[in-house]
């Protein structure tokens, strides 16, 4: 992009006043933003309304900062070699399915591997879910991740920790090399990452997927742009996958999003005794697909000839292990009473009838081999394994 036009798409995004929906009129009514500014006030007063139509005849302040700013990280790279790419709302390669939402972004900040487009996202799934995911959500956000990833599927999530993070690994961990294999939609410019802690993950990402944002560089994780940003998170994809939300999160809003934008709802059933389970609940009762494998979503979406071969289950069998195969050890037994619900040492006592010494050194054999997880306030849940 010459620095000229990417000076006039910055000057539009930064005028006061001017938010998408009027971004969007201007461009219709008088072309590219180079045009917009070449017009009378008495032209732009046809469209917009007489302080809006004096905001674009200033030039903004911030302006010349940023387009340096911009213009420089675009002639770029790192030292992951990921490509640095602007999409404006008039650019071919603008993904369609954005196009389609109520509100498309105005730009679009990319920043990966070369050759990967947007566009590509015409065969891709959401997950999204907690922050603060169960051992068993998070297990399942991974093992999803992995079999989308596995079925040429990439996954859109935010790059969050719990469920978008470990949804980010599962599809790296699958993706073949040529194959994007997974699209974090961040809420700050691209040249900050947000959590911190996911700083490695998102250089991984950059390498063998894409990371974007529709905030200038150098924006700050600002609270109110994390929901705003879920509408692109599902905009962009076939459907959106829920595993574990609470009834109040985030995780809702995308699914909401993705309902109006006529997309696909899935949700992971869990325990009922739960928090994070009440929000997937309420997606299923109103009308949102409950999902126990890889398979339902790509049948319902019509995304292969067959299901994908991994079939991740949120109740799946625990692997088979020497202890399991030892019909004298206790372990099997205790595995049933531990269950998928979560459950408190006292009640264990009751339903084995194991004093509390042993029960603590089997649960600890159990969470060392990955069968079960330890719970905040010493409580014990069951892990599917498979």
């Amino acid at each position: 992009m010459e620095r000229e036009e990417l000076a006039s798409w910055l000057r539009l995004s930064l005028t006061p006043g001017i938010g998408n929906a009027t971004a969007r009129t201007l461009l219709a009514a008088f072309g590219l933003p180079a045009a917009i500014f070449t017009q009378s006030h008495e032209a732009l007063l046809q469209v917009v309304g007489s302080a809006q139509a004096l905001a674009l005849q200033r030039v903004p302040a911030t302006l010349a900062p940023l387009l340096e700013r911009t213009f420089d990280w675009l002639q770029g790279s790192d030292d992951q070699g990921a490509a640095r790419r602007l999409l404006t709302l008039g650019d071919p390669g603008y993904p369609a399915s954005l196009l389609e939402t109520a509100d498309p972004p105005l730009l679009l900040y990319l920043l990966g591997a070369p050759g990967f487009e947007l566009a590509q996202l015409d065969r891709s799934i959401a997950i999204v879910g907690s922050r603060n995911p169960t051992a068993q959500g998070t297990q399942n956000a991974r093992a999803f991740g992995r079999a989308f990833g596995e079925a040429g599927i990439p996954v859109v999530s935010g790059l969050a920790l719990g469920i978008d993070g470990a949804a980010h690994e599962g599809a790296l961990e699958a993706g073949g090399p040529g194959r994007l294999a997974t699209v974090a939609v961040v809420g700050t410019g691209l040249d900050r990452v947000y959590p911190a802690r996911h700083r490695e993950l998102a250089h991984r990402i950059a390498g063998r997927g894409l990371i974007v944002s529709e905030y200038p560089l150098g924006t700050p994780p600002l609270n109110q742009n994390f929901p705003k940003r879920n509408r692109i998170i599902a905009g962009l994809a076939r459907g959106t996958l829920v595993i574990e939300a609470a009834l109040r999160s985030g995780s809702l809003i995308t699914a909401r999003l993705a309902a109006e934008q006529g997309r696909e709802v899935f949700a992971i059933p869990g325990s009922i005794h739960s928090p994070q389970s009440r929000g997937c609940h309420e997606l299923i009762r109103q009308g949102a697909k409950l999902v126990e494998s890889v398979g339902d979503v790509l049948e319902e979406l019509r995304l292969g000839d067959e299901p994908a071969r991994p079939r991740p289950s949120v109740s799946a069998s625990p692997a088979d292990s020497g202890a399991d195969a030892d019909a004298d050890s206790a372990e099997p037994a205790l595995l049933r009473a531990v269950g998928f619900d979560p459950v408190s040492l006292d009640a264990l006592c009751a339903r084995t009838g194991f004093s509390p010494a042993t029960l603590q050194v089997r649960l600890l054999e159990l969470e060392l081999s990955g069968h079960i997880a330890r719970l905040p306030g010493g409580l014990f849940q069951r892990i599917a394994v498979g």
